[in-house]
C-alpha cells in the first residue's frame, strides 16, 4: 500500500467537518438566500438526505472493495480501459475543484484583509503549507484537523452568543410563505458542498476501526446543524438584505460589539477560519496526489506533491477571471457539474457493482473483472 498511515473513524469525521464547512459557511448563505429568501435556514435540511446518501454509497463501495478508493475500484467495476478513463476524469475533477477552493480562499483573504497583496502570493502560500501536510500523509492531516477543530468551532459559537441583541426573529417570518419551492431551490447549492463527501473514499481504506459509517453520518448531521444555525443567525441579523452581502456570516461578526471594548473580532475569525481552509484544501490535495500515484501504479506518491501543487496554482488562476464569475458558475453549470460527478457517477458505480455481484452469485463461473 502506498500510504501506510492509519486514522480512526472519529478523525475521519473531524476531517470532513471543516472539509465541507470551511467554504460553505462563507458563500452558501448568500447564494441560497437569493432563491430561498427567509427560508434560507430550511435549505440545508432538504439537502441533508443527499449528504447521507453519498456517505452510504461510499460505505457500500468500501464494503465491496475494502482497502481501495474510487480511482482503484473503478477499474474493478468497469474494467481496465473504462476504469482508467473514469479515473483520469475524476483526477481532473479533483484538480479543478482544488482550483476553486484555493481561489475562493484567496479571493476572501484579498477582499477582507490583504487588498494590496497579489493574489498569487496568497495562493502559493496556502499551497506550500498544505504540501508539507500532504507529504506527511493522512495521519498528519488528521491530527491537524483534531488540533484545529476547537479553534474552527469557537467563532461559530461566539457569533451566536455575541449578536443576540442584534437579532430579530421576525425576519424569518412567514415560514414557507411562498410554499416549499423556494427552499427546495435553495437546497441545490448546499448539495454541491455535501458532494465533497466523495473524499471519504480516500479515507475509508485507512481506518483502524469499523465505525466509519457512524462518524460519517454524525459528520453530515453536524454540518447540517451548523449550516442551519449560521443561516438562522444571518437571517435574524440581516433579514432580506442577506442576498446583497458577499460574505454574510463574516458581516455578522462585524456586528459584535460589547461595551465598546470587545469588537473588530473579524480579524481573529479570519485567522481561525484559515485553519479550516487548510484542512479542506489539504484533504483535496491529498486525494489528488494519492489518486495520481495509484492511477499510474507507482509505489510512492510523495514525488507528485510539488508538481501537482504547481498545477493547482495554475488551475486556481484559470478557473475564473474573478470571484463574481466563479459564483455565477456555482449557481448555473455548477449545480449540475458537481452533483453529476460526486453523486450520480458513484451511484452508477455502486449499481454496476451490485449487478455484477448478483450475476456472479447466480453464475459461479463468472467473476468480477479484477
Amino acid at each position: 500500500m502506498i500510504e501506510k498511515g492509519k486514522i480512526s473513524a472519529f478523525q475521519m469525521g473531524v476531517m470532513m467537518y471543516p472539509g465541507i464547512l470551511a467554504t460553505a459557511i462563507l458563500t452558501v448563505p448568500s447564494i441560497t438566500a437569493t432563491y430561498a429568501k427567509q427560508d434560507l435556514w430550511i435549505a440545508p435540511i432538504w439537502a441533508c438526505p443527499i449528504g447521507l446518501l453519498i456517505v452510504l454509497v461510499f460505505l457500500q463501495l468500501h464494503k465491496h472493495f475494502p482497502g481501495k478508493n474510487i480511482i482503484q475500484y473503478s477499474e474493478n467495476i468497469l474494467g481496465r480501459l473504462i476504469g482508467k478513463t473514469l479515473g483520469i476524469y475524476y483526477l481532473f475533477f479533483f484538480l479543478h475543484n482544488s482550483g476553486f477552493v484555493i481561489r475562493e480562499y484567496a479571493e476572501f483573504i484579498i477582499t477582507s484583509v490583504l487588498p494590496k497583496t497579489p493574489i498569487v502570493l496568497v495562493i502559493v502560500g496556502m499551497t506550500l503549507v498544505s504540501a508539507f501536510a500532504v507529504k506527511g500523509g493522512v495521519e498528519v492531516i488528521a491530527r491537524s484537523a483534531l488540533v484545529f477543530l476547537p479553534l474552527f468551532m469557537f467563532p461559530l459559537l461566539l457569533m451566536g452568543l455575541m449578536v443576540l441583541p442584534e437579532m430579530e426573529p421576525r425576519n424569518m417570518l412567514p415560514v414557507m410563505g411562498n410554499g416549499i419551492k423556494p427552499s427546495l431551490k435553495g437546497a441545490f447549492f448546499p448539495i454541491e458542498w455535501y458532494g465533497d463527501f466523495i473524499y471519504m473514499s480516500f479515507l475509508l481504506p485507512f481506518l483502524k476501526d469499523e465505525k466509519g459509517g457512524k462518524w460519517g453520518m454524525i459528520s453530515v448531521m453536524a454540518i447540517t446543524l451548523t449550516m442551519v444555525i449560521t443561516n438562522l443567525t444571518t437571517i435574524f441579523v440581516f433579514g432580506g438584505s442577506t442576498t446583497e452581502l458577499l460574505y454574510p456570516v463574516m458581516n455578522v461578526f462585524r456586528y459584535i460589539s460589547l461595551a465598546d471594548f470587545f469588537e473588530h473580532v473579524e480579524s481573529i475569525v479570519i485567522a481561525v477560519w484559515i485553519t479550516g481552509m487548510f484542512v479542506k484544501f489539504s484533504l483535496i490535495y491529498y486525494a489528488l496526489v494519492l489518486g495520481v500515484a495509484q492511477w499510474l501504479n507507482v509505489s510512492d506518491y510523495k514525488s507528485f506533491v510539488l508538481p501537482i501543487g504547481f498545477l493547482q496554482v495554475i488551475f486556481s488562476i484559470w478557473v475564473a477571471p474573478n470571484f463574481q464569475q466563479m459564483g455565477q458558475f456555482f449557481t448555473t453549470a455548477g449545480s449540475f457539474y458537481f452533483p453529476s460527478i460526486q453523486i450520480i457517477l458513484p451511484l452508477f458505480l455502486l449499481f454496476v457493482a451490485l449487478i455484477k455481484k448478483k450475476y456472479k452469485d447466480k453464475s459461479p463461473k463468472s467473476s468480477i473483472v479484477q
